[in-house]
């Protein structure tokens, strides 16, 4: 239990985050028109599958928001970055981040086979 409020309630730690944030927030907003629009529509996108504390998913907004100004500074359309599929753009950058989705896969999994996965045969 110690490790869920240590996880959770590190008051030092939300203040912290919450300032890098701001600063990365600051960031976004200094974008091009259309990159700020696809990165705030990916970021409300991504926030749906986050899972835990957060954490994991706002340094992958972060690694967005150097890949989106490196993007914008060389002339790229933001298009050409995240392609025109950027729902699976997405799924690429959630790939290594805990979700949801992840953690009710594994609560599926988990309980059906403590349930019946026991008297099955092995074939």
């Amino acid at each position: 239990m110690s490790e869920f409020f240590d996880s959770y309630f590190n008051i030092k730690k939300i203040i912290k985050s919450k300032r890098e944030y701001k600063k990365q927030m600051a960031r976004v907003e200094a974008l091009p028109t259309d990159y700020k629009y696809v990165f705030k529509k990916i970021q409300g996108h991504m926030w749906m599958f986050a899972a835990g504390s957060g954490y994991d998913m706002m340094k992958i907004h972060y690694d967005l928001i150097e890949l989106f100004e490196t993007g914008a500074a060389d002339g790229i359309h933001v298009l050409d970055i995240t392609g025109d599929d950027v729902a699976a753009f997405c799924d690429e950058l959630l790939r290594n981040a805990s979700t949801y989705t992840e953690n009710w896969r594994e609560t599926l999994n988990r309980d059906i086979l403590k349930k019946v996965g026991k008297g099955r045969d092995s074939k």
